[in-house]
């Protein structure tokens, strides 16, 4: 077949060009790696991004909300939940391979990343068990004195890994039947929510092997419908109803104490419809004493999980209302920053962030497309 005169042309200049970029000897590319401060900034956020269009590899962003900019990422197993450990030098990640990408052997590993190099330092090989679900943030976390790292099983039988990062090795596997996540107290306690509405709290030794456990009645299953997403202060948690009823437990002593419960709406607001709702739908300034929380304007129960613009805030001595936020985004998850000067972050369906000063009350402005499915929101 003849080519056209112009495509003759178009073909040989082309050919010309590329044998000469062949010959030609291109300098040799040096990539550099990129550290982050440490420590690290006080408002330098950590989004995980499940990517419900691809759960088998995910990822969590790191973001700095004050200049609005990302700062680097982390590519995780499919929909690995992420904690930074408590002297801010690691990142843990409980990730899920697969031999086949998508099929085959089943790897789970607990893999710890550099805050300031966001790269891997090392991993453990774990039972191939961890909860494979939308992250949450009880279903990986660490002792207060970062000797453990806790990572909840679901079979659906439920149990806690218990992996010593001194040892580098996993050195436990804790059944809590019955019971769900893992709420850490202290050096070596932690607590579970159960479907009976009890709270199981299990004692460790030093060696990650299980001294002790009780269950103690918190709330009666049949007439109230608790969210276990909850936020703490030290080791006092607080669990909210999808309805709106505050439950605060304090678990620093040898058994649960469970404080005044309390509403998040008054009367007049529950019949005008006003309820809770969101996936991380709480959040928490320790240094300012205030709770925050994602509300809906026409709740309806079995659409509670739906995103909001509208945060209620509330001061956690007085137990009031004292204000609210609104975003431009539609918001899913919260999370509020633990310095003196804290940021509230929430993170939109379409996977922007929205920034608050919680000081002054304002919106300060919005982090674009930091993820595609960002699910929760974590801070050292």
């Amino acid at each position: 077949m003849r080519l056209p005169p112009f495509l003759a042309r178009t073909t040989l200049a082309l050919g010309m060009a590329l044998a000469g970029a062949a010959q030609a000897e291109l300098p040799a590319e040096e990539l550099g790696q990129v550290t982050l401060p440490f420590p690290p900034e006080p408002h330098r956020a950590y989004v995980v991004d499940v990517e419900f269009e691809n759960m088998i590899a995910t990822r969590v962003t790191v973001i700095d909300p004050d200049n609005k900019r990302m700062l680097g990422m982390l590519s995780t197993g499919g929909m690995a939940p992420m904690v930074p450990s408590r002297d801010q030098k690691r990142l843990y990640t409980a990730d899920t391979y697969w031999s086949r990408y998508v099929r085959g052997t089943r790897t789970d590993m607990l893999t710890a990343w550099d805050s300031s190099t966001l790269s891997p330092l090392w991993e453990v090989e774990i039972p191939p068990k961890r909860a494979n679900s939308i992250t949450e943030r009880y279903a990986l976390t660490t002792s207060s004195d970062d000797r453990f790292v806790y990572i909840y099983n679901f079979t659906p039988s439920t149990s806690v890994t218990v992996v010593d990062v001194q040892a580098r090795k996993a050195v436990n596997e804790i059944a809590i039947s019955g019971c769900i996540l893992n709420y850490p107290v202290g050096a070596r306690r932690f607590a579970s929510l159960c479907g009976d509405g009890s709270l199981q709290v299990l004692t460790l030794d030093d060696n990650g092997k299980e001294v002790s456990r009780h269950q103690t009645p918190m709330f009666d299953p049949n007439q109230v419908k608790m969210v276990e997403r909850a936020v703490a202060k030290g080791d006092t948690y607080y669990f909210t109803t999808t309805e709106g009823v505050v439950h605060p437990v304090d678990l620093s002593g040898d058994k649960p104490k469970f404080l005044p419960t309390w509403s998040l709406v008054s009367e007049d607001e529950k019949k005008a419809g006003w309820a809770p709702g969101g996936w991380q739908m709480m959040a928490l300034a320790p240094q300012l004493d205030r709770l925050y929380v994602l509300m809906h304007p026409d709740h309806q129960p079995l659409m509670w999980e739906d995103p909001s613009t509208i945060v209620w805030v509330y001061d956690l001595k007085t137990r009031k209302k004292i204000g609210t936020l609104e975003a431009p985004g539609l918001m899913w998850s919260l999370h509020a920053t633990s310095d003196a000067n804290p940021l509230l972050l929430g993170t939109t369906v379409t996977g922007d962030m929205e920034v608050f000063d919680l000081k002054s009350g304002k919106h300060t402005g919005t982090v674009e497309k930091v993820a595609k499915t960002p699910t929760l929101i974590q801070s050292h």
